[in-house]
């Protein structure tokens, strides 16, 4: 990827002398300080349509001046080596006070008030990711694999005629304070647009509650409804949505069976406390685990 990186640089003409690893998972991040640009590259081929989307979106944002990160100006996007491909942004720096809960919430209501762009979007199928994710996981036990198949065929039906009632508008889809920046004049800007869909605006408000149900209070769902204006746990929506996030949060180890024995106790953790329906056993991000 560091290569990648660099010989993208040398195609845009662009300093990329102080450049560093900003974040790796689906994406490889580098920022580039002398040359103000952020470079994502994408690491499966599989996702290489997320890149024209999140170029597309960028474009969209700019001209309707929403909450969110830029993307690089006089750059032919997506940029190209070989099979890879790669989204440009303007960087921005870090700025203190690090974005909090509150920040996320006066961003997304924002950015929900933005509604659908004048383009298609795939929409909202959490089910549909965490069938893929199963049907990937070769270490994944048999057992587990029918149990968590039988989940999502639980939860489709009700999902789908949740969204069905609802009316779609633009959702962020990975929506956590890690995904703010602060711009020096405080302004607070919404990045990473790989998950972003058309769907029901309330799915960006329940990662922050449920999180807390499983890794413990921290506050900041209180904080994120405060300023958000909208309490998504007194939705009646709010245990259909929060077990799909609980699915999504169990099925996200899967991809590490094999590599980390840390991620591996954890997913089975995370699974025999669902099917227990035990909110007492708290959870570790897998992020935390994945190299032990």
């Amino acid at each position: 990827m560091h290569d990648v990186m660099r010989r993208m640089a040398v195609g845009l003409n662009v300093d990329a002398s102080d450049a560093h690893l900003l974040h790796m998972a689906n994406n490889a991040t580098f920022v580039l300080p002398s040359a103000g640009l952020v470079i994502r590259i994408i690491r499966s081929r599989t996702l290489l349509d997320r890149v024209h989307k999140v170029v597309e979106l960028g474009g969209y944002f700019g001209q309707v001046g929403a909450p969110t990160i830029r993307l690089a100006e006089e750059i032919i996007q997506p940029v190209a080596d070989g099979d890879a491909l790669a989204s440009v942004w303007q960087w921005v720096p870090p700025t203190d006070p690090t974005p909090d809960a509150r920040d996320l919430g006066v961003a997304l209501r924002q950015f929900h008030a933005l509604g659908l762009p004048p383009f298609s979007l795939l929409v909202w199928d959490p089910i549909g990711d965490a069938h893929r994710r199963i049907s990937d996981a070769e270490a994944l036990d048999e057992s587990d694999r029918d149990y968590l198949l039988a989940w999502c065929d639980r939860l489709q039906p009700q999902l789908e005629a949740f969204a069905a009632g609802q009316p779609a508008g633009l959702v962020h889809g990975d929506a956590h304070q890690g995904n703010l920046l602060r711009e020096q004049d405080g302004r607070i800007l919404l990045c990473d647009f790989d998950a972003t869909c058309a769907g029901p605006w309330q799915v960006d408000l329940v990662p922050a509650p449920a999180n807390e149900a499983r890794f413990g209070p921290s506050g900041a769902h209180k904080q994120l409804a405060s300023a958000y204006g909208y309490d998504i746990t007194t939705d009646p929506a709010w245990p259909l949505l929060q077990e799909a996030r609980e699915l999504k949060m169990v099925v996200g180890g899967v991809p590490m069976l094999v590599s980390s024995p840390g991620a591996a106790a954890e997913f089975r953790l995370r699974l025999d406390s669902i099917r227990d329906k035990d909110y007492s056993v708290r959870w570790t991000a897998f992020s935390d685990l994945a190299g032990g």
